[in-house]
């Protein structure tokens, strides 16, 4: 067996991998590199400061902010989403409260239903993408979709969910939610390129995300030209990195509240883990990850605690992260 950046090399030659790969040991980084093009039709090469879109990974950051506003007071996790939405999403239950919808456990009808898609890019969102780009925009999106079981009964994957607890943040903070995500997530924790951008204008340094292993065609129409909570953060290796070690510091919420995060609320089978409070969960271990599968994006960054181990794979297409992402899992499980 090779060394791990040689395994690695040898995988991203083979699967075609554009991206970044970053391993964390001890405080120490083992392997940091960039793979493929940000940009195909210019040629642009990825580096290791290249920045990249999470999608779903953004729900750990929303479940933060959220958790800042309990933490000042501003909310509670039993705070009631009709408490808040007043008239708006009627089909939402009385008894939803902050603590189901951070959990998936609230019930509600999803805009998503990521079951029911074969493939992530042949989504299109019911509405022009170009409309979306404030959470209160989202309200015709997640509007119109009934009760599936009573809140708190069970576990289902939910990105509706994510921005209603958007819209709930802003609403009871009268702070727009990006600005919340940027103040009270990425501030504390030392993110200094991680944002929320939009895809119609992406800076310089962020990859376009591409809906094939191959070819020019971009998610610009796939994907809300903004996103909110549960999607559309971009960032690097490096913030991400600086992340975990920020929230397990205690930096972004009190270690009572971090224990909250990561302390499992659902077994979910069907992939073969747990689910905390906007995080995934090992099934047995003190494994904690974020990812997002999308359109143009597949994401992972995982930190294990006990073994002091950070990593983050992220690519722009969508099925581009998985190979590495496995062997990683199995090197570091070995």
């Amino acid at each position: 067996m090779g060394t791990l950046e040689e395994t690695v090399d040898g995988v991203a030659e083979r699967t075609g991998f554009s991206g970044v790969v970053r391993l964390d040991r001890g405080g120490v980084t083992e392997l940091c590199a960039a793979y493929g093009l940000a940009d195909r039709a210019h040629g642009v090469r990825n580096t290791v400061e290249t920045q990249f879109a999470t999608a779903s990974g953004s729900k750990g950051l929303t479940a933060l902010a959220v958790l800042s506003l309990v933490e000042q007071g501003v909310l509670a996790l039993g705070t009631t989403a009709r408490s808040l939405l007043g008239d708006d999403l009627r089909l939402v239950a009385d008894d939803v409260t902050v603590e189901h919808l951070l959990a998936h456990r609230s019930g509600i009808g999803d805009y998503l239903d990521e079951d029911a898609i074969e493939d992530i890019a042949d989504h299109l969102m019911p509405v022009p993408v170009h409309e979306l780009d404030t959470t209160e925009s989202f309200l015709p999106v997640l509007d119109g979709h009934g009760t599936v079981f009573a809140a708190g009964e069970r576990f289902a994957y939910n990105n509706g969910g994510y921005v209603v607890l958007a819209l709930l943040a802003e609403r009871a903070s009268g702070v727009g939610f990006h600005e919340l995500v940027r103040t009270l997530v990425c501030e504390p924790a030392g993110m200094v390129d991680t944002a929320f951008l939009r895809s119609d204008e992406l800076p310089g340094r962020a990859a376009r995300g591409y809906l094939r292993a191959d070819g020019l065609r971009t998610n610009v129409l796939h994907l809300p030209v903004l996103g909110s909570g549960d999607g559309g953060v971009y960032s690097t290796a490096a913030d991400l990195s600086a992340f975990w070690d920020s929230f397990f510091a205690g930096q972004i919420v009190s270690p009572e509240l971090v224990a909250e995060a990561v302390r499992p609320r659902s077994e979910w089978p069907a992939a073969a883990e747990r689910f905390g409070l906007g995080f995934h969960l090992h099934p047995a271990g003190d494994a904690v990850w974020l990812e997002g599968h999308d359109a143009g994006v597949s994401f992972a960054s995982l930190h294990q605690p006990s073994a002091a181990v950070t990593y983050t794979v992220v690519s722009n297409w969508s099925e581009g992260a998985w190979p590495i992402r496995r062997l990683l899992d199995e090197r570091l499980s070995g």
